[in-house]
């Protein structure tokens, strides 16, 4: 054995024994951590113990000897408390936690002393769905009673390491102080030992500009703390609450509810997906940003300097318990004895594009909460995100409707694909005029093994007739992604949210016309005008456009169930509990399309197409062949060649 492989050996074994001494020193730690807590778990419950035979005498006892005797044993268990917190976390341990709210012009956060966090938040410009004229309860972000942010540490305590959960604890908190510019301070402080003490402070503006005022900073500094804390790596946040129904199907809005998060340096967001039971992952990297997103509203705690690892979860509640989705973070903050504080931010707000585009980390940097919209991926997205949201958003500045605001839109779509339409049109009438040539080259060519002849002899006849096969799904290509696009703006546009039109409450939800005792499997219990007609009118394009093509391309014949009479009712149950907005859209597209169809039937004259195609083969007929026509043809002789001799 060589001097390299020796060494190699060598370094390979010294690596290998620094690994397992490390190891073992982290698992020895977690030990005496976890040996630590047991046995603070034990002395409270000890302490417990030694008073229940007190309580037992104040009912049998004499009465100055029980309060005597109660008072005795009350003050042991705050002795053995004092012992393993200390006099000043004891005390915050006894304090009577309190309740409070700062307002801005946007929203009301509700605080509470106990573990000095944010307990509720209510939107102002926002209610939850109910009937026309009965719509007044703002929406509230969570329900205060399931809701908590806590801390969790370990101080030092001798030679012992006790655990500390913020949320076990009530803060002090500091007068309200109003900032130069406006904005409301909240300071609470947790006092740990002399001198030393945990202090969180929230910053909520007030400067009508809406990315700033749903946005709550929270800065956390650990003051004088180092000798206090144990040996330790890192600092658990447990971030929890339960949100709301606040839409008018509990199903559908169960649909666009997860758990959103983002990784450092990406420009795109992941999440846990779509469940109606629970769902959780673990993530051991870094991550930006966590968000417990709703339909329309999300909750998001923002770390600029990233958490270590975050295990994140939701279940989801009954649909009738007014209640959707229960949501958990634990996250961790790596922490040294240099460690002064933390800086992270709370958004607490709509999903609207034009408001979460504009957040961002202090040093300007995107940390691409409008991703939170669902606009789709690729040129769905960016067609929404470019042309989409800023014709919207023009609309909207002059124009109070949003039904009439989505006509608009729909026209200027049809204007924009009405060139390529005529076209469409063109190339089919041309296909018509055509047909019984084609039905001669069919006759022509009865074979099978004469098929690469038939298709030859057809393709010569288009290009001499100058018609592209493909030029009637042209603007059905373009208007695919417009159509795909649509279908994920409008259920996601919090724009549309309590907009009535016509029969309809509310844009973003379904329209209900008739409430049905029970419910149809795969449609639901209610009957949306919007949707049937939307279906009404698809059987009706679905319908003219059959008779467009059959004449012409009679492999279309063998489509007629599927395109006439399935696909209308598979979108009739499909949209039946989706957003009226979009199928309002779609019943508008398919009316104008059908409209068009018809203006363009009447500018266009069959007898000048057949002049034109008749010139162009007369033109074609004299001209020599491309290099790629004669390829193609030899490429056809070869295959039919290949196929002959597969018969032999």
């Amino acid at each position: 054995m060589d001097k390299k492989s020796i060494m190699g050996i060598a370094v390979v074994a010294v690596l290998f024994l620094g690994f397992a001494y490390f190891n073992s020193q982290q698992q020895k730690e977690y030990l005496e951590q976890k040996a630590a807590y047991e046995a603070y778990v034990d002395s409270v419950a000890a302490a417990a113990r030694a008073a229940a035979p007190v309580a037992d005498s104040l009912a049998s006892g004499n009465g100055v000897q029980a309060e005597v005797a109660a008072a005795e044993a009350a003050a042991a268990v705050r002795e053995r408390q004092v012992e393993t917190l200390g006099e000043s976390l004891t005390a915050a341990r006894e304090a009577e936690a309190e309740e409070f709210i700062v307002e801005n012009d946007v929203m009301a956060v509700l605080f509470s002393t106990r573990g000095g966090q944010i307990k509720g938040v209510t939107l102002k410009d926002y209610t939850q769905y109910g009937p026309r004229g009965k719509r007044d309860r703002k929406i509230e972000m969570m329900d205060p009673a399931t809701a908590r942010f806590g801390l969790s540490f370990y101080l030092k305590n001798g030679l012992k390491n006790v655990p500390v959960n913020t949320l076990d604890y009530v803060f002090t908190a500091q007068p309200v102080v109003g900032e130069a510019d406006g904005a409301k301070s909240v300071v609470m402080r947790l006092p740990v030992a002399e001198g030393a003490y945990l202090e969180y402070r929230y910053l909520i503006y007030d400067t009508e500009a809406p990315e700033r005022d749903y946005l709550v900073d929270f800065d956390m500094r650990l003051v004088n703390m180092a000798p206090e804390m144990a040996n330790q790596t890192q600092i658990q946040i447990d971030w929890a609450n339960t949100t709301f129904q606040n839409e008018k199907g509990f199903q559908n809005e169960n649909m666009y509810t997860t758990l959103s998060y983002r990784f450092p340096d990406e420009t795109s967001i992941e999440e846990l997906g779509m469940s109606e039971g629970a769902k959780s992952k673990n993530i051991s990297t870094q991550v930006n940003w966590v968000a417990f997103k709703q339909q329309f509203f999300s909750s998001v705690f923002i770390a600029p300097d990233n958490v270590s690892y975050a295990n994140l979860a939701f279940d989801t509640a009954a649909p009738e318990s007014s209640l959707l989705k229960t949501f958990t973070a634990q996250m961790g903050v790596p922490y040294t004895p240099q460690t002064e504080g933390y800086d992270f931010a709370f958004y607490f707000g709509p999903n609207k594009y034009s408001i979460l585009k504009k957040i961002g980390e202090p040093g300007g940097a995107d940390i691409y909460l409008e991703r939170l919209v669902p606009l789709g991926w690729g040129i769905f997205g960016w067609v929404n995100r470019w042309c989409v949201i800023p014709v919207f958003d023009f609309l909207r500045n002059y124009i109070g409707s949003f039904g009439i605001i989505i006509f608009i839109l729909v026209l200027l779509v049809k204007l924009v694909i009405s060139p390529l339409t005529y076209k469409s049109y063109v190339s089919m009438a041309k296909m018509r005029l055509v047909k019984p040539q084609i039905d001669e080259l069919a006759k022509k060519y009865p074979k099978p093994e004469d098929a690469m002849k038939k298709q030859q002899a057809t393709m010569e006849l288009y290009k001499k007739a100058g018609i592209n096969p493909m030029g009637g799904c042209i603007p059905m290509l373009i208007q695919m992604p417009i159509l795909i696009a649509m279908f994920r703006f409008f259920p996601a546009s919090i724009e549309l949210r309590e907009q009535p039109f016509l029969w309809a409450d509310d844009l973003s939800s379904y329209d209900s016309i008739v409430n049905l005792p029970f419910s149809i499997p795969f449609y639901g219990d209610h009957v949306s005008l919007f949707a049937l007609l939307m279906a009404v009118s698809l059987f009706g394009y679905s319908w003219f456009n059959y008779q467009q093509t059959a004449s012409s391309q009679p492999q279309m014949a063998g489509m007629k169930f599927m395109m006439v009479y399935m696909m209308p009712i598979m979108m009739l149950f499909w949209f039946n509990s989706y957003s009226s907005g979009l199928c309002y859209y779609y019943l508008l597209s398919n009316i104008f399309t059908i409209g068009q169809t018809l203006v363009i039937r009447r500018m266009v004259d069959d007898n000048k197409i057949h002049a034109i195609m008749q010139a162009n083969a007369a033109k074609k007929s004299k001209g020599k062949k491309s290099k790629f026509q004669q390829r193609y043809e030899e490429l056809m002789r070869q295959q039919e060649a290949q196929q002959r001799a597969k018969r032999k």
